[in-house]
């Protein structure tokens, strides 16, 4: 029978290379806090007295604990509103700590994030073990119930999503439409509202996704005022992303994404903005992580 003290001991010396495994599977600190503690329990009743490898063979643990937790989520979708979006920048009297899941966000890249939770729970797993952790697909083929081949196949296909297959317009065009839309987010997380004016065309038309409920009211919203009204103060959980090869904007607040927005832009304005925030138009989506 295993020492509990001893298990104890192995188990806390892995605890934080386990919690950045599960979150960057995740996404939620408070999620990658309950496959960690998961883990232990499983840990804790197996017999690891043939284990040579304690930090392998607990990675495997959390990694099929998160893999469960995944395609659990993908039976469900949670209902988000501008409302009940988590605030980044207080303590809970839980003992969570919002903020800190903030930076950890920032520390992954929040377009990464919104990425990895547009793959199915197998690529995910695939690329993330793969790429970040550096586990060879023989170690991941039986984590995620596939052979090496098949595991390979997954991480390659999650990679291409993740960064994007091709570009569909140059760089000089895309370097000047980033520039748009930094400056577009920037004064709507400001409220800046000349700013915004400033980079909106007077006739910009806004077409809102009524699958959001916020906006269900406001379908079509039109010119350079009504617009910039629409967006001054907000944009907290924006970052710009490629979509569909052309720079966008998806709002994800702590990596949980809400709707992306597809821009048109004309002599140097934005003169189109599409909200797209339906999950099976999201889904055929080509999103990829913007290279700084």
């Amino acid at each position: 029978m295993n020492d509990n003290n001893w298990l104890v001991e192995q188990f806390e010396e892995y605890r934080q290379h386990l919690q950045a495994v599960a979150y960057r599977m995740l996404g939620s600190l408070s999620e990658a806090d309950d496959a960690v503690q998961e883990s232990w329990i499983r840990f804790s009743r197996s017999d690891i007295s043939g284990v040579e490898n304690i930090g392998g063979w607990l990675t495997t643990i959390v990694s099929r604990v998160c893999l469960d937790m995944l395609r659990s989520r993908k039976t469900r979708r949670e209902e988000l509103t501008m409302e009940s979006l988590p605030e980044p920048v207080t303590s809970r009297q839980d003992g969570s700590d919002p903020e800190h899941e903030a930076l950890l966000a920032d520390s992954v890249g929040l377009a990464m994030l919104v990425v990895l939770n547009n793959l199915n729970p197998a690529e995910r797993i695939s690329f993330v073990l793969h790429d970040i952790f550096a586990l060879s697909f023989s170690e991941i083929a039986p984590i995620i119930g596939r052979n090496e081949v098949a595991a390979r196949k997954l991480a390659s296909r999650a990679r291409r999503r993740v960064h994007g297959a091709k570009k569909t317009v140059d760089s000089e065009e895309l370097d000047r439409k980033r520039k748009l839309v930094d400056a577009f987010l920037t004064a709507s997380r400001t409220g800046d509202f000349d700013k915004l004016l400033a980079v909106l065309a007077p006739d910009v038309v806004l077409r809102n996704d009524p699958a959001f409920a916020p906006v269900s009211t406001s379908t079509l919203v039109h010119g350079s005022q009504a617009v910039a009204k629409q967006f001054a103060g907000r944009a907290q959980g924006a970052r710009p992303m490629l979509v569909n090869g052309s720079i966008g904007v998806v709002v994800a607040p702590l990596g949980r994404l809400l709707f992306v927005l597809e821009l048109t832009v004309a002599d140097g304005k934005i003169t189109e903005i599409d909200m797209i925030a339906d999950q099976e138009r999201i889904n055929q989506l080509d999103l990829a992580v913007l290279n700084n």
